[in-house]
């Protein structure tokens, strides 16, 4: 097997030799990725640096004392239903103590001294000193991880809100409890895939189209128009290739797509292919040229059209970002601008994701990889689920196993979300080490064709989209590319997540964003000077794009015809499992 850690891009030509890497690929197997020793040094940095810190393990034991204290007074008192009379309180995103029982002695009491053991268990992970920030925050959420698996609310005896529902249905609800533990065991152990209502070319992915080009890695997507005229400059989409493309395509009232080609854009739309083991060789320089430039040459080739509008959405923004800089490089002036969807290009504060990649859970990543050929899109969906493990692991069990609680069908974007796709070991890897590790890009090291591409040269517009809570691409670091680039950035910073907040369309009820344009002239400004500056609106920030896209673009004339046909949308890389 390749020994994906010492690969470099292979835009260097560099080799390494082949090593088998048995015993990681067996541990990584073992523990499904993830990195066993990254998680022992860090426990133990954290425990040496603690017995050196008398004043820290001093600050612990009054700490303890205190909350200790607090809680048997609380307890004394009979649990006084009183907010002001309770120790602590639940984070505003925790609902596992919402339920009027637990208000109610003596779970009142079991729940007051969790609370206050995470409290003490924050207190215990920060402000070591010797720990540096990253360690803290690391060992923060370690610590918050193993509070969550003995929650009371985890366990029958302990939460009361199981046990009514077990008398109110004389057992039943344990009953339907057990029958989906076996259910859902049975599905794990099988590897059997749950299947989505939303089916692609029936429920979603419905706008008519035509592919029009096909590489090994993507299939490209030309939408009919719907108006009697469009303007000249085309706009080119690149999703993220660890999902299908059609989040941008949903149902009709929701899809992107449909409201682009509806206000008079000509609409392409890569889709990438679900590679297999086969194509683990494969990089993130085959993504870049059988991506976003095989597609831009398509499309000037074929309409003739001189600017090209681009957008991508998170890993497909990071790729079209490559390409910009690319393209600016080699005096290429076809892209007309560029807009960033939930994207980042400087990875130094990529949110919660960076607790989960470092140099140990990387190697580890890519012994797995290296046995595979691939990662599968399943074992980095388990990371996003620890990240909010409250709402989407222990909550779902709880509600499933011990209320007996049947699992609401999958709208259309829990569906789109279970469609997930595979990443080539080659490429993921090389992602991971000059992305997350190395930051490449913003630092002005990484290299296309074997020449390094900058950030700095990119004069285009651009438009960039960051949402209120994103877990996977933090606004703070999509705005980043108010600094990186040499452009003017209109930036948009809407409610929602990494994907409601970009998919909001007009109409959607509770919608609003902040929009503000910086010229390149401008002075720098953060990300808080930013948001006092930035005009408020309520609505879709769609609206704004397409102002902001029609500003660029050329007068309408009469609809281009269809660059090819391969197949009909949605073509087939989409359904491939």
């Amino acid at each position: 097997m390749r020994d994906f850690s010492s690969d470099v891009s292979s835009t260097t030509q560099h080799t390494s030799p082949k090593t088998t890497r048995v015993i990681g690929q067996n541990l990584a197997h073992l523990t499904n990725g993830a990195a066993s020793v990254s998680t022992l040094a860090l426990t133990n940095t954290w425990a040496l640096h603690l017995m050196a810190s008398p004043d820290k393990q001093l600050s612990l034991a009054m700490k303890a004392q205190e909350n200790w204290t607090n809680w048997l007074s609380y307890v004394a008192r009979g649990c006084p239903d009183d907010a002001a009379a309770k120790p602590t309180q639940p984070k505003k995103d925790d609902r596992r103590f919402l339920h009027e029982s637990w208000s109610q002695p003596p779970f009142a009491a079991a729940a007051q001294a969790f609370l206050l053991a995470e409290d003490f268990a924050d207190h215990a992970a920060t402000e070591v000193p010797g720990l540096g920030p990253a360690e803290s925050t690391s060992m923060t959420f370690l610590m918050r991880q193993m509070m969550d698996v003995i929650s009371p609310s985890n366990f029958l005896m302990t939460n009361p809100e199981a046990l009514e529902e077990m008398k109110a249905t004389r057992g039943h609800s344990l009953v339907k409890g057990s029958a989906a533990f076996v259910k859902d065991w049975h599905k794990s152990a099988t590897r059997e895939q749950d299947t989505p209502q939303s089916r692609v070319g029936d429920t979603v992915a419905l706008s008519e189209g035509k592919v029009v080009l096909r590489t090994h890695l993507m299939e490209l997507i030309q939408y009919a128009p719907t108006t009697e005229t469009v303007h000249p400059e085309p706009i080119l989409i690149v999703p993220a290739w660890i999902m299908k493309y059609y989040i941008l395509d949903l149902s009709p009232h929701n899809s992107l797509v449909r409201y682009l080609t509806g206000q008079g854009f000509t609409v392409f739309m890569i889709s990438w292919r679900n590679p297999h083991a086969e194509d683990a060789d494969l990089g993130m320089a085959d993504y870049l040229h059988q991506g976003p430039l095989a597609a831009l040459n398509h499309i000037s080739a074929t309409m003739g059209a001189p600017r090209i509008h681009t957008a991508g959405y998170c890993l497909g923004g990071t790729l079209l970002s490559i390409a910009a800089a690319h393209l600016s490089r080699v005096g290429d002036t076809r892209l007309a601008s560029m807009t960033l969807l939930a994207a980042q290009t400087d990875f130094t504060e990529a949110g919660e994701l960076m607790l989960f990649i470092n140099e140990s859970q990387v190697a580890a990543l890519e012994d797995t990889m290296g046995a595979q050929g691939y990662l599968d899109a399943s074992q980095m969906m388990s990371a996003f689920q620890m990240l909010r493990s409250n709402d989407l692991i222990w909550s779902r069990l709880v509600r499933r196993y011990l209320l007996g609680e049947e699992d609401q069908p999958m709208n259309e974007l829990m569906a789109w979300n279970a469609d997930s796709t595979r990443m080539p070991a080659r490429m993921h890897s090389e992602y991971l080490r000059h992305m997350f590790l190395n930051n490449d890009l913003a630092a002005g090291r990484y290299t296309v064709d074997g020449h390094t591409v900058s950030l700095r040269d990119i004069r285009i517009p651009i438009f960039g989209v960051g949402t209120e809570t994103d877990h996977i691409a933090p606004w703070t670091s999509a705005f980043k590319i108010h600094t990186l680039s040499h452009a003017d950035v209109t930036f948009v910073l809407t409610n929602g997540g990494h994907n409601a907040g970009v998919i909001s369309e007009p109409g959607h009820a509770h919608r609003h964003f902040r929009i503000h344009t910086t010229r390149d002239s401008d002075q720098t400004l953060t990300p808080e000077t930013w948001m006092a500056r930035a005009d408020m609106q309520n609505g879709s920030w769609w609206p704004a794009w397409t102002s902001w896209l029609t500003a660029r673009s050329g007068k309408k004339s009469e609809v281009p015809a269809m660059t090819g046909d391969i197949c009909d949308a949605p073509g087939t890389y989409v359904f491939q499992t």
